[in-house]
């Protein structure tokens, strides 16, 4: 199954999605999504500035990014990472998961599944120490940390309105008032 992950990894790089279109890599299969919606794009941007306030000056913000774990061989795209500064110096596309401090996802309306099972189960396995993800069609937030093999060990569950403990090394609460729901 690893040679299996290993191939798919290496011909999804090879893709080069139309414009508005991600690939990533999920187990053994390829995921092509479209690009979010405006209300998407708000949600991120309310989370964004706060973490932005409280980021360590060693660390910047990347929307989309690649994030590669060969070790498990899963390439995933955030719509929101921390990742080191020292990443630009290899000038690539891709950063070692590993590397990334914190996965935030807005789940998106067209292929929930993809953030909400898919993302939760790959993000420990790369060893991302936090995720952090937002369901504007429930209004529902969670907060993962403490990866392993087998998940994450711990869950914080709450809701638009309630403030999340996001800890080192970002270390505040974030205000989540000014959030919205998709549409019903």
């Amino acid at each position: 199954m690893a040679d299996l992950n290993h191939q798919v990894l290496s011909y999804a790089r090879t893709l080069s999605p139309p414009s508005g279109w991600k690939v990533e890599v999920s187990g053994d299969a390829i995921v092509i999504t479209a690009t979010p919606c405006v209300l998407h794009q708000h949600d991120l941007l309310i989370v964004r500035k706060q973490l932005d306030a409280h980021c360590p000056a060693d660390l910047m913000p990347s929307e989309n990014t690649d994030l590669a774990s060969t070790n498990v061989g899963k390439l995933r795209n955030p719509d929101l990472t921390y990742i080191p500064l020292s990443a630009i110096e290899s000038g690539g596309n891709e950063v070692p998961a590993e590397q990334a401090a914190i996965a935030v996802e807005i789940v998106s309306p067209s292929n929930p599944e993809n953030d909400l099972v898919g993302k939760v189960r790959n993000y420990p396995l790369m060893d991302i120490p936090l995720h952090l993800l937002i369901d504007p069609r429930e209004g529902d937030i969670t907060l993962y940390s403490e990866p392993s093999a087998s998940g994450y060990h711990q869950q914080w569950n709450g809701k638009f309105g309630d403030r999340v403990p996001i800890p080192a090394p970002f270390d505040f609460e974030l205000a989540t008032d000014d959030l919205v729901r998709y549409p019903a």
